[in-house]
């Protein structure tokens, strides 16, 4: 057998042996060089590659990858911040300068992670150094926004791009945290002793409103009562009025002296005044020109209520 044969049958197997056949993960691919040249890019399945002349310089996953994060700010007023971030990233897309940049940009996988936590815990500083500690609670989405805008850029130059950041955790120091407890719980005592006072004043307010307008009703119904009263009074006496003068015309018709009827009212009224008098004084008259005098007023009194009947 010729010794070219013999080769070739000694070649083949070792070709087969060294591995012209190369397979690739499904969710990544593999980067190709020829000599330490980039040369291309094998998708997932099966490859063929060169033996001898081209090698696998790198699989590059392009799945989503996370990394975690725990660094610390100083405020502007002074105070440590602490921040636990997760970070989700992936490659930016499957074309071939995306991939070079991806495989070239950086020397190996750990020093991607330093450049980007890194780049991560600066933009948050940066930003966290021009706020005091009170705002920083209520700023969380706004720091997130900052550290995107610049980490967009540079993940772009490195053939990545950035899925989301989380900020996960944002806590202060124990001292601060006590101290921002009773500063709340200060704020809290000062709101409730302000609603306690608005209470008691509306309470009072509308308790004085109630007495005023209890006050009011009083004096109105008092009113109402004293007009009643005073025309009760008044509409008895004239019909006493009107009783004394018919009683005076029937006495007249009848031949009688009216004065007769003054003297009895009279004489009724010194009884009245005897039988239910509680050790009052009264001093009256009781000679006979008193008497008369007393009837002629009487008298004058009847004629004046007659005159106003009449006019009436």
């Amino acid at each position: 057998m010729p010794t070219s044969v013999i080769l070739l049958l000694l070649f083949i197997p070792i070709f087969f042996m060294l591995g012209p056949f190369i397979t690739v993960a499904q969710g990544s691919v593999a980067v190709v060089t020829m000599f330490g040249k980039y040369r291309r890019v094998m998708k997932p399945g099966l490859n063929i590659r060169i033996p001898f002349v081209e090698s696998i310089s790198r699989r590059i996953s392009i799945q989503n990858q996370s990394v975690e994060m725990n660094f610390q700010a100083i405020t502007l007023d002074q105070a440590n911040v602490h921040f636990k971030a997760m970070l989700l990233y992936s490659v930016l897309n499957h074309e071939e300068e995306t991939i070079k940049n991806v495989a070239f940009k950086f020397i190996d996988q750990n020093s991607l992670m330093t450049a980007l936590v890194r780049t991560v815990e600066g933009c948050a500083r940066s930003f966290v150094a021009t706020k005091k500690q009170a705002e920083i609670l209520l700023l969380r989405r706004d720091i997130v926004d900052a550290v995107k805008t610049q980490l967009d850029h540079s993940l772009e130059t490195w053939g990545y791009h950035l899925i989301d950041l989380q900020m996960n955790d944002v806590s202060f120091d124990a001292e601060i945290i006590q101290s921002m407890a009773r500063v709340v719980a200060s704020s809290n005592l000062k709101a409730a002793a302000e609603n306690e006072g608005q209470a008691l004043l509306i309470t009072k307010t509308k308790e004085a409103e109630a007495e005023g307008r209890a006050i009011q009703i009083a004096a109105e119904a008092e009113k109402q009562a004293a007009q009643l009263r005073g025309q009760g009074v008044a509409l008895f006496r004239e019909e006493v009025a009107k009783g004394m003068c018919l009683a005076a015309d029937e006495m007249r018709e009848s031949g009688m002296d009216s004065s007769v009827m003054l003297f009895s009212m009279w004489t009724d009224a010194i009884k009245h005044f005897a039988e239910n008098g509680k050790g009052n004084t009264i001093f009256l008259d009781g000679s006979t020109e008193g008497m008369d005098k007393t009837l002629k007023q009487l008298m004058s009194l009847q004629q004046s209520r007659k005159n106003d009947f009449a006019k009436s």
